[in-house]
């Protein structure tokens, strides 16, 4: 039996570890104020010290918006905190950021976004392994009534299950 060097020996392929997610924050608003159609995955590009921010939790989504511009997704008007222990290489806090999405989910949302009233938001920020990735919402603004119709559902919801 001809003896077999370890450099020629097959690695056997290992179990793909599960990718863990650790939420970061969570836009809450944007439930209430909008009526979310679709929901897509996107990366993004963070620069500098904001990673470090991210870890920390310092956050804001409430205000944020996504939009297509040239053929890129850009991230707006999101407060990502300066960190504190930074230098003179903090960036600005809501610069307009670069979205990571395939050139043919770009495509598909622009014709989506062609619709009156719709609009891309961020609903939550999370890393996924160590990739920090967004989750944006394809949302229409909800008219007064059905926020109305919402808090009852949810009301009625809460009193069912206080009676079991």
């Amino acid at each position: 039996m001809p003896e077999v060097r370890s450099s020629e020996r097959k690695a056997e392929p290992q179990p793909a570890k599960p990718r863990t997610v650790k939420p970061i924050a969570e836009n809450r608003r944007a439930r209430h104020e909008y009526l979310i159609s679709e929901e897509i995955e996107v990366g993004i590009a963070l620069a500098g010290t904001e990673v470090k921010s991210l870890r920390q939790g310092k956050v804001q989504l409430s205000d944020g918006y996504a939009h297509i511009e040239h053929g890129e997704l850009w991230l707006e008007n999101v407060h990502i905190s300066p960190y504190a222990h930074g230098n003179r290489f903090n960036l600005e806090e809501k610069r307009k950021r670069k979205l990571l999405a395939h050139s043919r989910e770009i495509a598909k949302l622009r014709v989506k976004l062609q619709d009156q009233g719709a609009t891309l938001i961020p609903l939550r920020i999370y890393f996924k392994g160590n990739k920090v990735k967004l989750q944006l919402g394809l949302a229409r603004g909800k008219k007064a009534y059905d926020k109305r119709q919402t808090i009852k559902e949810r009301e009625a919801k809460r009193n069912i299950r206080l009676m079991d």
